[in-house]
């Protein structure tokens, strides 16, 4: 994408009236963004769903002197700009219906992330929300699950600290990539930075409006395979993002509370409805197991002991079959060395042999 077309793109996405329902019916209708600034209003106002106050709204934008400083000012702080044709773009988040034609980044999204749990809940949780979710967010992250968190205040700062200590965690803004908040978890998001990453499809400067954060839980939801609520009243902003999941099609878990707890009786209600009953990690990777087939690969291989030679090996394996003379070359071996090696490794149940003397990973 050019400068011209991110331009115009992030231009477009600033507007207040136009959302991603928007901008996507736009973009169809005009084939890139600086045709939709092109348009007249008799053109705008032919699509679907857009009345004459967007339509105004598009013909009267003429701050591209800040979308220009804007464009500077990200590539300054290290802010990666995410574009809905971008390869980098997260798959799980193209699947959803109304997922950001632009957002932004800091730190690094990566392929792994696609193994991702969501994990929210109250502001104010108890002690045994605490705990659970120390234990539960901890755990998926040392399995190599990635945690998914709103930064919010109580449950979602918990279980970015429990991730970070293990493994991977992202945090979803509902404010702007440079605006921290809640702002004493400033600290957090560097550190969400530094080892996993921070995303926000809010313009910079974005300040934390009360409607900004039940449209960020459909990232949240969408960035994950599923969704653990901890803790939550019946009017909860976590039982947003667990709607938000079932419209995804993405699987819901909770863990259960008191039944005298007002606080545990949105989550007891999920339960009721269907949602999965949790009391640990496993439980989570259990009812993902048929999304989790290449992680939990990966993850088992990880477990069984390799010498160096062996791990050489299975470096340059992957499940497609590689004949042994390529795979000789490749790791710079003799054949009857690797062919060793490869027994060795079919004894411990990471490779396996297809006709004509084929390797791959299992």
């Amino acid at each position: 994408m050019t400068r011209a077309d991110l331009k115009h793109l992030i231009a477009l996405s600033s507007i207040k009236d136009v959302g991603p329902a928007r901008m996507r019916r736009l973009l169809d209708a005009f084939g890139t963004a600086e045709a939709v600034f092109g348009a007249s209003m008799k053109e705008l106002t032919a699509v679907e769903g857009v009345g004459s106050r967007t339509a105004e709204a598009v013909r009267s934008f003429n701050d591209w002197k800040r979308i220009e400083d804007d464009i500077s000012r990200y590539r300054a702080l290290g802010i990666r700009i995410i574009c809905y044709d971008d390869p980098f773009y997260p798959r799980l988040l193209r699947e959803i219906n109304d997922h950001p034609l632009v957002f932004y980044v800091r730190g690094e999204l990566r392929e792994e992330d696609r193994f991702a749990v969501a994990v929210v809940g109250p502001r104010r949780p108890t002690e045994y929300g605490i705990r659970v979710t120390e234990m539960i967010a901890g755990e998926l992250a040392r399995t190599g699950l990635t945690v998914v968190s709103g930064m919010a205040r109580g449950i979602d700062t918990v279980a970015h600290r429990a991730a970070l200590k293990e493994g991977r965690t992202i945090a979803v803004l509902g404010s702007g990539p440079d605006v921290p908040y809640p702002p004493e978890n400033a600290g957090l998001m560097k550190m969400i930075e530094e080892r996993g990453a921070v995303v926000s499809e809010y313009p910079l400067g974005t300040k934390p409006e009360r409607e900004n954060f039940p449209k960020r839980n459909r990232l949240i939801s969408g960035l994950s395979l599923g969704v653990l609520v901890v803790e939550a009243t019946d009017d909860s902003g976590a039982l947003i993002t667990a709607r938000y999941a079932l419209e995804q099609g993405r699987e819901v878990f909770a863990v259960p509370g008191m039944v005298t707890s007002p606080r545990s009786a949105g989550t007891n209600t999920l339960i009721r409805d269907g949602a999965r009953l949790v009391g640990k990690a496993s439980d989570i990777i259990e009812e993902l197991a048929p999304q989790l087939k290449g992680f939990l690969k990966e993850r088992r291989r990880r477990e069984v002991p390799l010498t160096d030679e062996e791990k050489a090996v299975t470096e340059r394996l992957s499940p497609e079959p590689l004949h042994i003379d390529e795979l000789a070359r490749l790791c710079a071996l003799p054949a009857p060395k690797v062919l060793a090696v490869l027994t060795t490794l079919e004894l411990k149940g990471v490779v396996r042999q297809v006709g004509g003397k084929r390797f791959y990973l299992v």
